[in-house]
């Protein structure tokens, strides 16, 4: 952990993973890939940023607590994948067609600007079985390639896929990401959950805008549980909390790693599936889909 007080910049390096730029009034800033090579440099009192009790669960669990099928839930949320880069992995999902993921860009690029690997992959558990298909690394899309070098809402991700994962119900895109809006946060990568593969799930609210990019993307604190890993997951809007909206890039907080309340200085950040990420998507789906 490395902290400049007094200084506008602040990082927090939980792994080798940083992002700059930060005002220090809003606390160290980390994002959530985790590489299994590396050590961590500070004490972790918990490996989540939680904001009270841990609200993560499994489908099974969602699934009764909701008075859900369990069975549609799981079926429902299997396109919520790994993507691993060499060392390193996080979340991302297929996002309207069976060969188009999203993620956010920290988890195929390193604080240096260069890929995390030569080739990725992404991979579901269907049925308790896993499958396992190449990223095309030649397809991606990026708000940028130096994640940690520009402001957050720069920092998502699209590619395709070497081929269609069939049978897989990818998500749909919100119509609605506000603020104050009821979400649902749902990822694969947690390091701590299930051997980070397990899906988790949970309820909570997308918080205050916080910027804007010049694409036209934009940046929310919202309040669901979250931890090494799982950078890239889906948050998801609408009635049903079915389709994706944004997705998960970091934490700030002046008190990290402790379970204290939602603040401002202690809250996760998401980035919205809009403008030029939103058309990345659309532009990777290459056809006209109507969202049933």
């Amino acid at each position: 952990m490395s902290f400049r007080v007094g200084t506008t910049i602040a990082f927090a390096c939980a792994f080798p993973v940083c992002l700059a730029s930060v005002p220090v009034n809003a606390g160290p800033v980390q994002t959530f890939p985790y590489s299994e090579t590396a050590a961590p440099v500070a004490p972790r009192i918990t490996p989540v940023v939680v904001f009270g009790q841990n609200a993560r669960r499994l489908p099974e669990v969602f699934a009764a607590e909701h008075n859900l099928d369990a069975a549609e839930i799981t079926r429902e949320h299997q396109a919520s994948g790994l993507i691993q880069c060499g060392n390193a992995h996080g979340a991302g999902q297929l996002t309207l067609t069976d060969d188009v993921i999203t993620t956010a860009a920290h988890v195929l690029y390193d604080e240096t600007g260069l890929p995390r690997a030569e080739s990725c992959s992404f991979k579901i558990t269907v049925d308790g079985r896993d499958t396992v298909v190449p990223v095309d690394l030649s397809s991606v899309v990026a708000g940028s390639t130096h994640p940690y070098d520009v402001a957050v809402a720069h920092d998502w991700a699209v590619a395709r896929l070497a081929h269609p994962l069939t049978g897989i119900r990818p998500y749909g895109l919100a119509s609605n990401v506000e603020e104050n809006e009821p979400v649902s946060f749902v990822a694969r990568g947690h390091i701590d959950w299930g051997g980070a593969k397990a899906l988790s799930m949970q309820d909570c609210t997308l918080h205050d805008q916080l910027s804007q990019g010049e694409e036209g993307t934009r940046e929310f604190s919202f309040d669901c549980d979250t931890g090494d890993g799982a950078s890239g997951g889906a948050v998801m809007f609408d009635r049903a909390r079915s389709r994706i909206g944004a997705i998960l890039v970091g934490w700030r907080s002046n008190h990290p790693f402790s379970a204290v309340p939602f603040s401002k200085k202690h809250y996760n950040f998401a980035v919205s599936i809009e403008g030029g990420f939103r058309q990345a998507v659309y532009a990777a789906a290459n056809k006209y889909l109507v969202q049933k």
